[in-house]
């Protein structure tokens, strides 16, 4: 039997603050506080070499329930789908019309914050609607 209890999702990008922060607005996670002797993550930035600024970032659930998310910085852009991917689980319990609304308006929101909606797919006789998206660095997720 494994013995690992927790886990995070890295997620290579080309700017991890920017991403890290949105994905908070997303999920309801927080940024970790700044570093001891530092106000603000900006300062903390600041005070290293330039080649090492905005290299990586994490957020957290600040319920603890849900996996830590790592943001790295890769040199090359993202350039063909995602092999995985983040379902934001916006309409767990809903069925019918009821989560299609729910959905459409997390999507709407998601949308105002930076997020591309790709494609609705419709309930049908097996599956309940979900939306695919891409976030602000073209991954995509589910809202599901």
């Amino acid at each position: 039997m494994a013995s690992i209890k927790e886990f995070q999702v890295t997620i290579d990008c080309a700017r991890p603050v920017r991403l890290a922060a949105f994905w908070c607005e997303v999920l309801g996670y927080v940024l970790p506080p700044a570093p001891e002797g530092f106000a603000t993550w900006g300062e903390y930035d600041r005070s290293t070499p330039p080649e090492e600024q905005d290299t990586y970032f994490a957020c957290t659930d600040p319920s603890g329930k849900s996996p830590r998310l790592l943001f790295q910085r890769v040199p090359e852009g993202k350039v063909v789908k995602n092999r995985v991917h983040l379902d934001v689980r916006a309409g767990t319990g809903l069925v019918g019309e009821e989560r299609l609304a729910v959905l459409e308006a997390e999507c709407a929101r998601l949308v105002e914050l930076g997020a591309t909606h790709l494609k609705t797919l419709y309930a049908d006789e097996e599956n309940e609607s979900c939306i695919n998206m891409q976030d602000i660095e073209g991954n995509e997720f589910c809202l599901d």
